[in-house]
């Protein structure tokens, strides 16, 4: 237990050793909580009534699409407490609709786990569950199997070879998975010389706990070549589908926990990361708010505009709310400042999305008219071609008090609503840009991947103006997901 830091500087420099305190002290910590749990919780008392999972942790991890690990965790040493309202029942069940495998932190020193909270999602979730524990002895496997785990994450920064051995091979009698974690190069080797079937590169740094998204990048090909039917997780730092999309490339999946343990609507929030922030627009009845939420949309549009097929008023839009949770975006155009920041005041809007000819003052007058949290997006036509062959060409983004900037195709004076794509080759910055114009079930997929913050989707999965398809948006967001 005294040699920890020692044990580490094996599978390290002696400077990175020497430099991991905190990991080596969570270490010793770990053995000495083993040894207390031995006295109360004997081996012998339920090592003979254990029996094999059959929720496949590998079989899981498996498919064509990109896979994602879901963390349940309270705390961490890094970010200390995420989670103060850590209710199980809502996290499992929000988890069983999205994840592949969900991940449960068991360490109650330094994350305010427990090995409880393993049969409690479970038992709600379909998904295998993973015990996400510093591992370092043979006890703590059985013990996670007596809890219900169907997977164990084993640390290489922690475990020489033949602990890991003896660990994974526990594991494995008892049919159970091993998520196998590396933080360097050398770590990565010795994975695949011990067969590591699944390989989780953290993306943080041991040393100082700071994170770098490069490091997947980084280990990733080495991976692909050295063990080209491993599967590669990504662990730590993800907290946008921009960075998913970014990473997809060179990883197999996720392992996501403290960004979404964060968020108090847990629901959106992984809806954000596994598929983006898109948005249905153009919705005029509770039903059609229902669709969108049930088909995976974090937004819901409601215009404001008179001249609109897809028109609400104030009391439309309020019956139309109350189909579904999602953030409502109230659609204005060449409105006044004070119609926009009543209609906001009466429904409680998330944001108002600007369609007409609004200047930078006037974003300027909105934005000291609305509640702080309320934010204002700007819709900007982008034209499918231009008169006398002439290319078309990006409109000039407001640069101040705008969060997202939405661009759709114009035709002629008509900008949205016009069931036509632009060229998407104009975007150069997808990091604020919301994506609209002509999208559908065939070419989400595609407008996916460019990047962007998110998808409007509106007449592309209709039935008629305003009347919004199931099976059309389904078959939308299933294209989204297909990465």
């Amino acid at each position: 237990m005294t040699q920890t830091t020692d044990k580490l500087s094996t599978h390290v420099s002696v400077k990175e050793a020497e430099m991991a305190e905190v990991l080596a002290k969570i270490v010793r910590d770990k053995y000495q909580w083993v040894e207390a749990r031995k006295q109360t919780q004997p081996l012998d008392e339920f090592k003979a009534a254990l029996t094999a999972t059959d929720r496949s942790f590998y079989d899981a991890l498996s498919g064509e699409q990109t896979v994602f690990i879901t963390e349940c965790k309270k705390a961490s040493p890094s970010k200390g407490l995420i989670r103060d309202e850590f209710d199980l029942d809502y996290i499992a069940s929000v988890y069983n609709n999205h994840a592949n495998a969900i991940s449960v932190l068991t360490d109650e020193k330094y994350f305010q786990g427990d090995f409880e909270f393993l049969p409690k999602v479970r038992s709600i979730a379909k998904q295998p569950i993973l015990c996400k524990d510093f591992m370092v002895d043979t006890y703590q496997v059985y013990l996670a199997r007596h809890y219900s785990a169907d997977a164990i994450l084993l640390m290489l920064s922690v475990l020489d070879d033949e602990e890991y051995k003896a660990l994974a091979e526990v594991a494995h009698s008892l049919n159970m998975g091993v998520l196998t974690e590396v933080s360097n190069e050398e770590e990565l080797h010795r994975a695949v010389a011990l067969n590591a079937r699944v390989i989780g590169i953290n993306n943080r740094n041991l040393r100082d706990l700071s994170t770098d998204l490069n490091r997947t990048k980084e280990l990733a090909p080495l991976v692909r070549e050295l063990a080209p039917n491993a599967v590669v997780i990504s662990e730590s730092g993800i907290y946008t589908h921009q960075q998913v999309r970014d990473l997809s490339t060179f990883a197999d999946g996720f392992l996501i926990g403290s960004s979404l343990m964060a968020e108090k609507n847990l629901e959106l929030a992984v809806r954000k990361v596994t598929l983006g922030e898109n948005k249905v627009c153009g919705l005029t009845h509770s039903d059609d708010a229902a669709k969108a939420y049930q088909a995976g949309a974090v937004f819901g549009g409601l215009i404001f505009v008179e001249a609109s097929k897809r028109h609400v008023d104030i009391e439309a839009a309020r019956l139309t709310m109350s189909g579904a949770p999602l953030n409502y975006v109230g659609v204005f155009q060449n409105h006044s400042v004070t119609d926009v920041a009543n209609t906001v005041s009466e429904l409680g809007l998330f944001a108002v999305q600007l369609h007409g000819d609004e200047s930078q003052a006037f974003v300027d007058e909105l934005k000291q008219s609305l509640p702080e949290n309320v934010e204002i997006w700007k819709a900007y036509g982008v034209a499918c071609s231009t008169e006398n062959g002439a290319e078309s060409a990006l409109p000039e983004l407001l640069q101040s008090n705008v969060t997202r900037h939405l661009l759709d195709t114009k035709v002629g004076s008509q900008t949205g609503g016009t069931g036509q794509a632009f060229d998407w080759s104009l975007i150069n910055n997808q990091s604020a840009v919301m994506l609209a114009g002509g999208l559908n079930p065939e070419n989400a997929n595609q407008a996916a991947k460019l990047g962007c913050l998110g998808l409007d989707l509106n007449s592309g999965v209709e039935s008629a103006p305003g009347k919004k398809d199931a099976d059309k948006l389904q078959r939308a967001f299933a294209a989204i997901r297909n990465y």
